[in-house]
């Protein structure tokens, strides 16, 4: 009589809960993700000064290459419509920005002199109101200030040279955003091509379509973001300036910077303009000023956002704050600005990857500047 040997592997595995192996198995699968994302997070955060420029680069390709595409269409040579569209968006931002100068340093005088008005009325309350200080103590406050700026001019110096040398970076990664910027509008496709030899052949078709979805995704992100953010610097603009709000420009301006951060953004932004409002007009100002904030916000997220966003990127509002909230941890302010952009590109792909529509689309018929280009097609003709 013979004896069948068993194997001691197969017989512990058969003696381990089937919950239990599937739960091992997806936990060194997930923990080999994460561990992949850090090591990917860490490289991205040592090269960050040149990351950084080259997504905010993709992200004003995906703003101005539908002009360029536009003017291609009307058979002008792609070197010439690149510098069309890149010499115009220049002139506009130079514009712009000459234009909230100005009206910073007009405004500015008359912000000072609302500012005494409003120290004078906060002295006297704290000399006549529930606090009953004297004279003498608010002096001996306000000479104290002098004597611990004198305590803490190594700290103030060092982060003088923190802002400078902050300061040339800043410059040398808009020079670099320019640099970047100016090849993806005259070559973008042809980068991409050359991207996706990388990708095995037998998938790369695929890969490829799943990209330029992505990147349309990405278009039509900036767009529906630009039109929000003018609609919340309009309206906040507006309202800030008939309550007499000064530096009404300035402020609307840093609205509108504000709001490419969604949901966000134009809430701090918008909390600055409260702030002065209350520094310089007074507590009613400011309360007005807070509704009116908080009524353009309503319009945003119950409106704007689903309309406009909610079409264009196809991402719920949780996964939008939770995007920008792990982007702010990671990257601070950077993070925050381009965590729901690279979402936004990435469900698109990922969509794409996963519907069996797009096996029979051509890379070439993808139109990224159309908003139906980041969903999958249908048929194999429509892109």
């Amino acid at each position: 009589m013979s004896t069948r040997r068993v194997d001691p592997d197969q017989d512990t595995a058969g003696r381990v809960p089937l919950i239990l192996r599937v739960s091992a198995a997806l936990s060194w699968r997930f923990l080999a993700v994460v561990a992949a994302l850090y090591v990917i997070s860490q490289v991205l955060g040592y090269v960050g000064t040149v990351v950084v420029p080259v997504a905010i680069a993709l992200l004003l390709a995906a703003l101005l290459s539908p002009a360029v595409a536009k003017l291609v269409s009307w058979m002008v040579p792609r070197g010439v419509a690149t510098a069309v569209v890149l010499v115009g968006g220049l002139a506009v931002v130079v514009g712009v920005l000459t234009f909230v100068i100005n009206e910073f340093s007009n405004g500015l005088p008359e912000l000072q002199t609302q500012v005494g008005r409003s120290l004078d009325t906060i002295n006297n309350w704290l000399i006549n109101g529930p606090l009953h200080l004297s004279q003498q103590q608010l002096q001996d406050f306000l000479a104290r200030i002098p004597q611990t700026l004198r305590e803490n001019t190594s700290t103030i110096t060092s982060g003088a040279l923190t802002t400078a040398v902050t300061v040339g970076e800043l410059l040398t990664g808009l020079l670099l955003v320019l640099f970047t910027l100016i090849f993806f509008l005259h070559d973008g496709d042809g980068i991409w091509r050359f991207l996706i030899r990388a990708v095995p052949s037998d998938v790369r078709n695929r890969v490829d379509v799943a990209g330029r979805r992505g990147f349309a995704s990405l278009v039509s992100f900036v767009r529906a973001t630009a039109v929000v953010a003018v609609v919340d610097a309009v309206g906040i603009g507006i309202g800030i300036a008939i309550v007499g709000v000064p530096l009404a420009v300035p402020l609307a301006a840093l609205v509108f910077l504000g709001a490419f951060v969604p949901i966000v953004g134009a809430v701090l932004t918008g909390t600055v303009a409260v702030l002065v409002a209350l520094v310089a007009n007074g507590l009613v100002p400011a309360l007005i000023v807070l509704a009116i904030v908080v009524g353009v916000m309503q319009l945003e997220g119950h409106v704007l956002q689903p309309l406009l966003l909610g079409r264009a990127v196809k991402l719920h509002p949780l996964a939008v704050v939770l995007a920008i909230a792990v982007g702010m941890v990671v990257s601070g302010i950077a993070g925050a600005l381009l965590a729901v952009p690279l979402l936004a590109v990435l469900n698109a792909g990922v969509r794409s990857l996963l519907h069996h529509e797009d096996d029979l689309v051509p890379p070439e018929q993808v139109d990224v500047t159309r908003p139906g280009a980041t969903r999958p097609s249908k048929t194999g003709d429509e892109a």
